[in-house]
């Protein structure tokens, strides 16, 4: 037995997943990009979080009118956190009060429904740099944030490999790039720029 976890990941041209003064979606959702939310959010899977996506979207889901929401709410739902405690004031949700990668890598060969999370920035950092993301899909909006940009999930982390299994234009404008990441190993020879040979 065992299972997928897959890294979902919103962010403008720059790499970063939100930014101060900047409405939701950087202000370029669009049906496409609402349809794809449905589909993803339609299908049998586990939502793994943090604690504070956790608390944002336990908010969200209650402030906010989106079409997929509903999906979310009644999914399970998995956190992480040392300070939660149940009740969670989100239906569904378990907390988990261990380190993220061992859990995780415990719950991938223990369990086999997918497992998705989406944000978490510390966590999927983390999950990545072990080596146990199976899918990273980064949903790129064509905005540069510039300095107000803050949450850049792949700044400063593990260096990946990724492998392209698809690529989506939503909307026209909006670039959904779903990769198979590899901790990035040794370079193989013959690779990239080779120098002249010397006379």
């Amino acid at each position: 037995m065992s299972t997928t976890f897959t890294v979902d990941f919103f962010c403008s041209v720059d790499g970063y997943g939100s930014a101060t003064g900047w409405p939701g979606y950087w202000g370029k959702e669009g049906p496409e990009v609402r349809e794809d939310r449905v589909r993803t959010f339609a299908q049998d899977q586990v939502l793994v979080f943090g604690a504070t996506t956790f608390r944002l979207f336990r908010d969200f889901v209650v402030e906010y009118d989106e079409p997929y929401y509903a999906s979310m709410n009644e999914l399970p739902k998995i956190v992480f956190s040392s300070t939660l405690e149940e009740p969670l004031g989100w239906q569904n949700s378990t907390v988990l009060n261990e380190d993220a990668v061992v859990a995780v890598e415990r719950l991938k060969r223990t369990t086999d429904v997918p497992m998705r999370s989406h944000g978490s920035i510390s966590l999927n950092r983390a999950l990545l740099a072990a080596g146990l993301v199976d899918r990273l899909e980064i949903m790129m909006f064509p905005a540069v944030t510039g300095r107000a940009g803050e949450a850049a999930l792949l700044h400063g982390g593990a260096e990946l490999d990724l492998e392209l299994v698809e690529s989506t234009v939503l909307d026209g404008r909006t670039q959904k790039l779903v990769y198979v990441p590899h901790l990035h190993g040794e370079i193989p020879e013959g690779v990239g720029p080779q120098r002249r040979n010397a006379v």
